[in-house]
């Protein structure tokens, strides 16, 4: 499996697929968010920066399921393109839509028996077994801590791709309010 994106859903995409008994790939540009993804498990990380993730992965053998966490569509394109026979995309990140349409081969789509899926959200069922994974300790959310006033900071931090996986706020401790 590869995941291309190491971030807030990344990184547990990593951990559950590492628990069903995948082999991982994680694809990032970030040095950081690689080195978490081997202390998460990963088999393999590739830093599409600074090399092609088609071919790398191509040079493992390919995948059998690509997800693409990530926001630009030459990624999703990136993920298809090492797909084994009868693999599936599984689209969940959402580009803004003025970066322009994801381009899918035909021939390769048809001839390798591709499938392209979008997944937007899970089931109840799906999120009672995550946070059972999580009560067992079996996964572990990587997060950092911020002030609730910083909500703003926070939201410019996770466009600009400056944080590494989750945030989360703290609320204030002081008493209830006088009303």
């Amino acid at each position: 499996m590869a995941i291309f994106g190491i971030g807030g859903l990344g990184h547990l995409a990593l951990q559950y697929a590492r628990i069903v008994g995948g082999t991982v790939i994680a694809v990032d540009v970030e040095d950081a968010k690689l080195e978490m993804a081997t202390e998460l498990g990963a088999d393999h990380v590739v830093n599409a920066r600074t090399e092609d993730p088609v071919a790398a992965i191509e040079a493992l053998g390919g995948a059998d399921v690509a997800i693409v966490l990530a926001v630009i569509p030459k990624v999703f394109e990136q993920a298809f393109a090492p797909l084994r026979r009868g693999g599936r995309l599984v689209c969940v990140g959402l580009p803004p839509e003025t970066e322009g349409p994801m381009e899918l081969p035909i021939f390769p789509t048809v001839l390798k028996g591709i499938s392209v899926i979008g997944s937007i959200v899970g089931t109840r069922q799906d999120l009672a077994e995550v946070f059972e994974l999580h009560a067992r300790g079996r996964t572990r959310v990587v997060a950092e801590t911020r002030k609730l006033e910083d909500v703003n900071a926070a939201i410019d931090d996770v466009l600009h791709a400056r944080t590494t996986a989750r945030i989360v706020f703290e609320l204030s401790s002081a008493g209830p309010r006088d009303n």
